[in-house]
């Protein structure tokens, strides 16, 4: 089956290292943009991101990325991974840039690791929380498949969602909180980690994803 994954361009994030991921594990054309006719007809999108919050939301919302976004989810209900920011910027609203009201598709918040970080032994963690560190599922989904729990993926980020629904959490991180690494709702899936850094695993979710049917079971 040929697959066309769109990954939703606002301006922030290297989303070619995305898209040749995507290349690597097998999809057979790869849609970088914002236009809104070449999005509708591929077959998956992600919507990535790094960078600060605000500058984020104000180019999701000018160039209209919030309404493909919604367009993908719940109009022409089409597999989604949000990546990092992207994950963040799904949420209500975040504690980053003095507060920044977000998407809310999933109602929750993005909280501050804080200055003073540590972890349970009371030793200081280093904010933002970078580089590799263990991935516990808490859900089974098709994207976890081939993947062993406890495997390692690629974090850089100062802020952590904090889903309303804890049920809606697909997997966890543990850096001084047990913070969420994962959201699974319907057609969507979003992580915090990077995928597309993350080497092994990384690819194998990716490709999960390539022939994910959108559905949760």
């Amino acid at each position: 089956m040929t697959q066309r994954v769109a990954v939703i361009d606002y301006g922030m994030g290297n989303l070619y290292s995305v898209a040749s991921a995507m290349e690597h594990v097998g999809a057979a054309e790869v849609i970088v943009g914002h236009d809104h006719d070449a999005i509708r007809a591929a077959d998956r999108v992600i919507f990535p991101g790094v960078g600060g919050i605000r500058d984020c939301m104000t180019a999701i919302r000018d160039l209209g990325c919030d309404a493909l976004l919604d367009q993908a989810l719940r109009v022409d209900k089409k597999p989604v991974l949000a990546i990092c920011v992207g994950m963040q910027a799904l949420m209500t609203r975040s504690e980053e840039n003095g507060g920044v009201s977000c998407l809310d598709t999933i109602p929750g918040e993005v909280v501050f690791f804080g200055e003073h970080h540590r972890d349970a032994a009371g030793e200081r963690l280093k904010v933002p929380h970078m580089g590799w560190n263990r991935v516990a599922p808490t859900a089974a989904h098709p994207l976890w498949h081939g993947i062993e729990p406890g495997a390692r993926f690629y974090f850089v980020h100062s802020y952590h969602v904090v889903p309303h629904d804890p049920g809606l959490r697909a997997a966890h991180f543990e850096y001084g909180v047990t913070g969420c690494a994962a959201i699974a709702r319907d057609n969507l899936f979003a992580t915090q980690f990077h995928p597309e850094k993350s080497h092994e695993a990384g690819l194998q979710l990716l490709k999960n994803f390539l022939t994910w049917d959108g559905t949760c079971s």
